[in-house]
């Protein structure tokens, strides 16, 4: 068995039918009491750089949620990654853990050792982490602090380990979906700073593979998309695939703060707008790690929103 936490998010909705799909049962953990929603579902908000939140994604992966849950396959269990002693019954019995901190876990919450610690004790083999490009690009940034606690807290648990950091999600876009669809508007700071987003179904399948198969023990994969994109440029993309303009307005980093303030923490704020804002050579680059696992390269911005489409309708 494999427990995927954060299965209502863009990762773990896509993750858990993937599993399921090639033969796995898996635990999908949140504190929701209801199970994984269809990928339809309307999205909220904007991740931080490398980071995860709840939203609609992967509208591929609709079908086969039903066909995992069809099977028997994927069952949901209310537990809170933020508090070990309520995964302690899930993961018993499982060989494998995949771990997704919410947003508030960036900034405060209990030790990060203390749910490697259970995982161990449980007899988990195998643990795949969620952490950030972040957190080895600006290693002394705050925003990063509890990241960088939680890969060294997974390293010395015992259990074979992997650690995904990705930089910016082509989801983000998901917070323009309202203003797209009502008034054919983005709102965004630093339009012409690009970063090669990724799409997060890239993520779900890279840890799928890190959850099922060898080889990936000890490794650390940092994931991105195929090229380096703007946000003006990823405005013109929506455009193309509505056949409408879409107009870009250019919001300053203060009025971006205030409204990212709204639902995360103001250092994780502070350090997401950093990196879109005055990116590193190295957070620019294009990785082959998604190609080195999957065999094939990332997929662009344009076929995350060829298959997101309907949200900004």
């Amino acid at each position: 068995m494999i427990v995927v936490t954060g299965a209502t998010g863009n990762i773990g909705r896509t993750l858990a039918p993937l599993l399921a799909a090639a033969g796995e049962d898996v635990a999908a953990v949140s504190r929701g009491l209801r199970p994984a929603e269809p990928a339809g579902a309307e999205p909220v908000g904007v991740e931080p750089v490398g980071g995860e939140s709840t939203g609609a994604e992967h509208a591929g992966a609709d079908e086969g949620v039903r066909r995992a849950r069809a099977a028997g396959r994927v069952r949901h269990v209310q537990a809170d990654v933020g508090d070990a002693t309520t995964l302690r019954p899930v993961l018993d019995g499982a060989d494998a853990l995949f771990v997704l901190l919410g947003g508030e876990l960036n900034s405060h919450g209990e030790s990060p050792h203390a749910l490697p610690a259970a995982a161990a004790d449980a007899g988990v083999k195998r643990i795949v982490l969620l952490s950030s490009q972040g957190s080895a690009t600006r290693p002394d940034a705050p925003s990063h602090t509890r990241l960088r606690a939680f890969e060294a807290a997974v390293r010395a648990a015992g259990p074979d380990f992997t650690i995904l950091r990705p930089g910016a999600f082509a989801s983000n876009a998901f917070a323009w979906a309202e203003s797209v669809r009502t008034r054919r508007t983005v709102h965004a700071p630093f339009g012409d700073v690009a970063l090669p987003v990724i799409d997060p179904a890239d993520i779900a399948e890279v840890a799928a593979a890190a959850l099922r198969e060898g080889g990936h023990a000890g490794r650390t994969y940092e994931l991105t998309g195929p090229e380096a994109i703007s946000p003006r440029e990823q405005v013109a993309v929506l455009s193309a695939a509505l056949g409408e303009e879409v107009a870009f307005a250019e919001l300053t980093r203060e009025e971006a703060r205030a409204r990212m303030t709204h639902f995360m923490p103001e250092e994780v704020a502070d350090g997401t707008l950093d990196i879109l804002g005055a990116p590193l050579p190295s957070e620019q680059r294009v990785s082959p790690d998604v190609r080195d696992v999957l065999g094939r390269p990332a997929r662009p911005f344009a076929q995350w929103v060829a298959r997101n489409l309907p949200a900004f309708r």
